[in-house]
This record gives C-alpha cells, structure tokens and sequence, in this order.
C-alpha cells in the first residue's frame, strides 16, 4: 500500500514542481499563455469564428474596426478579418512548428553523427553546412520556393532547407561538449557500444540546447513564412494566410490600414510568444536556476 501512494504522490508532487517553475518564470509563463490561446483558436476556429473566413462581401469593403459584427472590420472583399485572423492561425502554426520539427530531427541527426564520429565524417558535414550558410537564408528560402513554385509544401521545403545547418551546428557543439564529461569516457571504458552511449547518454545531455534554440528557432519560422507568403510563394489566395492578409492589405493603407495593421501584429505576437519561451526555458532548463528555485 505504500508503494502504491508514493507512486501516487510523486508524479503530483513533479506536475506541481514543473507548474510552479513555469509561474516563476515571467518570460515562459507568458509564452506559454500566449501561445495557449493561439492553440484554442486554431482547434476551435470553426465554432469561434463569427463568419465564414472566405465569404466575400463586395458591398461591406473596408469596414472599420468595431464596425457593427465586423469587430475587426473588413477586408478588400469585404471579408471578416477577426474571421480570417481566426483561421490563420492554423496557417501560423503548421508553418512555424513543422519546418521546426523536421529540420531538427535531420540537422541533430547530422550533428550528432559529425560530432560523436569526427575525422573526416565531421569534416564533410561541416563544410557542407558551410555552403549553405554562404547564402542569406531569406534568399536561399526564395530561391527554393520559386523553383518548387507557391504552395504550402514547397515553403515549407525551403524553410526546412534553410535551417538545417543552424540545428546541425547547435547539435555537434553540444555533442563534443558532452564526449568530453567523466561518464562518457567511463561508458567506453566499460566496453559499451557506441550507439548505446550515442542514444542513452549523449541524447539526453544535448535536448536542452536544441529545443530552447528550436523554440527560437520557431519564431524565426513565423516571420520567415510570412515573408515568403507576403511575396506570393506561401499558401495562395484565398486563404487565410497571415503573410498573403498582410500582402493584400498593403494597397490599403491610406485608407483602411487596419486591414495589413492587424495581420502584421498578429505575426509579431505570435514570433514574441516563441521567442519569450525560448528565453523562458533556457533559463528553465539552466540547472543554476533549478537550483535557486529550490
């Protein structure tokens, strides 16, 4: 029986533990709140959203925010923007946190194999991620996405492509930090196999540094994609694509500002979120502030 309530208890008492390091971390409580609200409008937009997203309403062009159910106004078709704001946050989501994703799992593996191997394995991947990095990585984006053509997959390709070698670098340093620790060397001694202190000793030693630069990572996607999208290469019209409603607001601006005014601070607030929980959890994941907190 008291195995049973320890085993109760403990998981509670950790659940507690995380939340309580979460609210005394100003920056990633923020981050997370933000980003929470985000994530309740892209999985309900269906049943929060007041209009339908790609309804035109040539009649109702250019209404002002607050103007009768527009909260928001509306766009050069009449559109709602709080409705098409609503739903670009799918939009937001899926292409700041998949390129995120895909681009860690091959820049780590290829980091990892750089660091840990060495030699000319190391030297090859470098000076491969090398040449990527002789590019500016908004050119290289606009490049691929021109040659693949506009569409969601084809930027989500490019960016994929750009930030691999950032993740790859950010892992290999990391790496041969960790081969350089006590217990490394004493695994090898031990006679363990090289893929078995690769994944059970090195891996967990280098998921702080690649998910807090990954975190980052992803606010850099979301202005990223929206530069691609306001240039026309991201998801075409008439999604609701926050880059493509900042795009064709643009002409307004005189005029009806609110329409690109309001997509643009939803990208800037989106970017801030991810970035305040990179900050937060870089000093979350720091054993020194483990340490002051308890």
């Amino acid at each position: 029986m008291t195995t049973v309530i320890e085993q109760t208890v403990r998981p509670a008492r950790r659940w507690r533990r995380a939340l309580g390091g979460i609210l005394d971390n100003p920056a990633l409580a923020i981050g997370l709140g933000i980003l929470a609200v985000i994530v309740f409008a892209a999985v309900f937009a269906d049943w929060i959203s007041p209009f339908d997203p790609l309804r035109a309403n040539p009649l109702a062009r250019y209404k002002g925010v607050f103007s009768g159910w527009n909260l928001l106004g509306t766009d050069e078709l009449g559109r709602d923007i709080l409705s098409r704001l609503i739903h670009g946050t799918r939009y937001a989501l899926l292409v700041a946190i998949v390129p995120t994703v895909i681009a860690l799992g091959i820049g780590g593996l290829l980091g990892m194999i750089a660091g840990y191997i060495g030699g000319f394995v190391d030297t090859v991947i470098m000076r491969f991620f090398d040449i990527m990095f002789a590019f500016p990585g908004i050119l290289l984006a606009l490049g691929i996405s021109a040659a693949l053509g506009p569409g969601l997959s084809s930027m989500i390709i490019a960016m994929v492509v750009v930030t691999v070698p950032a993740f790859g670098r950010i892992v290999r340093g990391a790496v041969l930090q960790v081969k350089e620790e006590v217990f490394i060397e004493a695994s090898h001694a031990l006679g363990f196999r090289a893929r078995r202190i690769a994944l059970r000793h090195i891996l967990p030693n280098i998921l702080g540094p690649a998910i807090v630069y990954g975190t980052l990572q992803t606010g850099r996607n979301v202005i990223l994609s929206s530069s691609l999208s306001f240039l026309g290469l991201g998801p075409q019209p008439p999604a609701p694509e926050w880059g493509q409603m900042l795009s064709s607001g643009r002409t307004a601006l005189a005029t009806a500002a609110h329409v690109a005014t309001i997509p643009g601070l939803a990208i800037v607030v989106l970017a801030v979120a991810f970035n305040l929980i990179g900050d937060g959890a870089r000093d979350y994941l720091d054993p020194r502030f483990n340490k002051q907190r308890d």
